[in-house]
């Protein structure tokens, strides 16, 4: 059987582990500390020539897959009414079926 080892964070420090394969295992994101890029490296950059290749090459199909059927605005929403007091309010949602 195939095994991994991994090293995980807990409250009291780092426990390492075995696990048999196949396993699931996540990380966080303190697993990489990135690199930046200095000033003469991005200057490097901005004069390397770009190699422009077909997406043929790589073998993936650009072709869409959906299919569209029917487009339809939303319906317009009506104006509102400002109400001078609560009872007032309380008396407009009584008339409107099914919300009190």
């Amino acid at each position: 059987m195939k095994k991994v080892t991994v090293t995980r964070e807990v409250d009291t420090g780092l426990q390492t582990i075995g696990l048999n394969l196949p396993a699931v295992i996540t990380c966080d994101l303190r697993l990489n500390t990135p690199r930046f890029a200095s000033l003469p490296n991005i200057m490097k950059a901005k004069r390397k020539q770009l190699d422009i290749k077909p997406a043929e090459d790589f073998g993936i199909n650009l072709t869409g897959h959906i299919k569209l059927l029917h487009v339809e605005s939303p319906q317009v929403r009506e104006a509102g009414e400002i109400v001078g007091s609560v009872a007032e309010l309380i008396e407009k949602l009584k008339t409107v079926e099914g919300v009190l």
